[in-house]
C-alpha cells in the first residue's frame, strides 16, 4: 500500500513565512553594507584631504561715525572695513552660503549685521570682501561715552570685527552639510592728529582668528 504524504496548510504558511523573513534579512544587510561602505569612503576621504580652515585677515578698517547722543546713550555709527579671505586647501574648495558681518567695542555690538553675498571659493583662491556697517539708535551702556572719551585722549581704541557664517567643504563632485564658522578680527584704529573728529582708520592689517 502506498502512502500519501500531504502538507498541512500550517505548515506551508510556517515555512513560507520563514523565506519571506529570510529575504527580508538579506536585503536589510546588503543595504546596511552599501551604506556603511559609502560612510567608510567619505571618512577615508576627509581623512587623506583634512580641509584646513579658511584664512581671514583685515587689510583696511575706516570708521566714519560714532556719535552718542545723550541722555539716552543710543550710538549712531558709519564703519567701513575690507577683508582678505583665503583657502589654504589644495585640493578642496569652500561654498560660503552665509556671511553676516558686525562691530563691537568693548563686548558692545556698535553696528547691525551687514550680509556679504555667498560665493564659491576654489582650491588656492584668495577673495577681498567689502563691508559697510551701520548702527541707527543703537543703545549703548552708561560708561561707554566715557570709555570711547579716554582712548580718544589716548590717540587709539581697539575695535572688533566679527563674520559669523555658514560654509560647505567641496571635495570633487562631493558636497559636505554645512558648517558653521566664526571670524574675529581685531582692528587698532587711529583717531589721528585731529582728536576732535570722529573719523579714525586702521591700515595696519591683522590676522584674524577663525574657528569652524
Amino acid at each position: 500500500m502506498s502512502q500519501v504524504l500531504t502538507k498541512s496548510p500550517k505548515h506551508c504558511a510556517t515555512k513560507q513565512g520563514f523565506n519571506i523573513n529570510k529575504h527580508h534579512k538579506k536585503l536589510f544587510y546588503a543595504f546596511s553594507t552599501f551604506f556603511f561602505s559609502i560612510l567608510c569612503f567619505i571618512f577615508l576621504v576627509w581623512l587623506i584631504l583634512r580641509p584646513s580652515k579658511p584664512d581671514f585677515s583685515l587689510k583696511e578698517a575706516n570708521i566714519y561715525q560714532l556719535n552718542i547722543s545723550t541722555p539716552h546713550n543710543l550710538l549712531n555709527s558709519s564703519i567701513q572695513l575690507t577683508l582678505l579671505s583665503k583657502n589654504p586647501n589644495n585640493k578642496v574648495g569652500i561654498y560660503y552660503d552665509k556671511l553676516q558681518v558686525y562691530a563691537s567695542y568693548k563686548d558692545q555690538e556698535i553696528t547691525v549685521d551687514s550680509s556679504l553675498p555667498p560665493f564659491y571659493q576654489g582650491h588656492g583662491e584668495r577673495n577681498m570682501l567689502s563691508a559697510e556697517l551701520v548702527g541707527t539708535g543703537l543703545p549703548v551702556g552708561p560708561t561707554f561715552g566715557y570709555e570711547v572719551g579716554r582712548d580718544r585722549t589716548a590717540g587709539k581704541m581697539i575695535l572688533s570685527l566679527k563674520v559669523n557664517g555658514r560654509l560647505r567643504w567641496k571635495v570633487g563632485t562631493w558636497v559636505s552639510g554645512r558648517y558653521s564658522f566664526n571670524v574675529n578680527c581685531v582692528a587698532i584704529m587711529d583717531f589721528g592728529s585731529n582728536t576732535t573728529s570722529s573719523s579714525m582708520n586702521s591700515k595696519q592689517g591683522a590676522h584674524c582668528s577663525t574657528t569652524v
